[in-house]
C-alpha cells in the first residue's frame, strides 16, 4: 500500500510493506520483491520517500559488509532474508533508520514474546532524507497485538517561507504630520476643490481620495520602500 502526505509544504511518499510468511514457497517471496521494487521505481528519485514494513527478516546487530545501510545498531544475527532486504536497501539508495540510533535493548526490539525477542519490523527512507528523521525506536508501552510493538520514526519537517516579492511600494510619511503640516495640508486640499464635485457619489469619493493621496504626498513625502523579503516579515 502507498499514500502521500503533505506536510509542511513537502509530499511525503509512504509505502507499507509486508512480507509473505515463513512456509510459503521462494516464487511467492520473489514476487514481493518484484512488486515492491516496481513501486519504488515508480517514486521520482527526486521525491522523498519513506517505507514501514514488517520485513520478517534479521539484519544483524553489526553493519558487516553494509556500512552505508545499516546503522550498525541492529539485533541478533543475520539471516538469509535480511541480507535481501540489506541488497534491496542499498539497490535504491536507502537507509535503514531503526538501526542508525544507539538505545536500549526495549526500545530496539520489534517483536516480543515470552519464547522470542527479536528486530523483523523495519522503517527506511533515503539517504537523502536521513537529516529529516531525529529518532527511530520501538515504543515499548504501546502494543499493537501481543507480539508486536509500535516502531516510530520522528521526523523534523521546516515549513518553507513562501517569498513573496515587494515592487518598491512607496508611502506617505504620516509620521511627518505635525500642527504646521495639518494646517497646510488642509489649505492645499480646499485649494483642490474634491468637495465641490457635482459627479455621483462613487465618483466624488474617487476623486476626493485622490486628491487626498497627492495633498499628502506633497506636504508630508513619500518613502521609496524596499524590494524583497518574505510573507509575513
Amino acid at each position: 500500500m502507498t499514500i502521500k502526505l503533505v506536510v509542511g509544504g513537502f509530499t511525503l511518499n509512504i509505502i507499507s510493506a509486508y512480507t509473505p510468511q515463513k512456509g510459503l514457497d521462494e516464487e511467492v517471496k520473489r514476487y514481493f520483491w518484484e512488486d515492491l521494487d516496481k513501486m519504488v521505481h515508480g517514486i521520482s528519485h527526486t521525491k522523498k520517500l519513506f517505507i514501514g514494513g514488517y520485513f520478517n527478516c534479521h539484519i544483524g546487530a553489526t553493519s558487516r559488509g553494509y556500512d552505508n545501510v545499516h546503522g550498525g545498531f541492529g539485533f541478533g544475527d543475520r539471516k538469509g532474508g535480511g541480507t535481501s532486504l540489506l541488497d534491496f536497501v542499498r539497490t535504491f539508495n536507502l537507509v535503514i533508520e531503526n538501526s542508525s540510533f544507539p538505545t536500549k535493548r526495549e526500545h530496539l526490539v520489534t517483536f516480543w514474546s515470552l519464547w522470542v525477542k527479536t528486530l523483523i519490523d523495519y522503517l527506511l527512507c533515503k539517504k537523502s532524507d536521513r537529516s529529516l528523521c531525529t529518532d527511530c525506536k520501538v515504543t515499548p508501552s504501546e502494543t499493537l497485538s501481543t507480539l508486536h510493538r509500535l516502531l516510530v520514526m520522528d521526523l523534523e519537517i521546516t515549513r518553507k517561507r513562501r517569498k513573496r516579492a515587494i515592487y518598491n511600494q512607496h508611502k506617505i510619511k504620516c509620521r511627518a504630520l505635525t500642527k504646521a503640516k495639518a494646517q497646510e495640508l488642509g489649505d492645499k486640499l480646499l485649494t483642490m476643490g474634491a468637495w465641490r464635485s457635482s459627479k455621483d457619489a462613487s465618483s466624488m469619493w474617487t476623486t476626493t481620495a485622490q486628491c487626498i493621496r497627492e495633498a499628502t504626498s506633497e506636504v508630508l513625502g513619500v518613502s521609496k520602500g524596499y524590494s524583497g523579503g518574505h510573507k509575513g516579515d
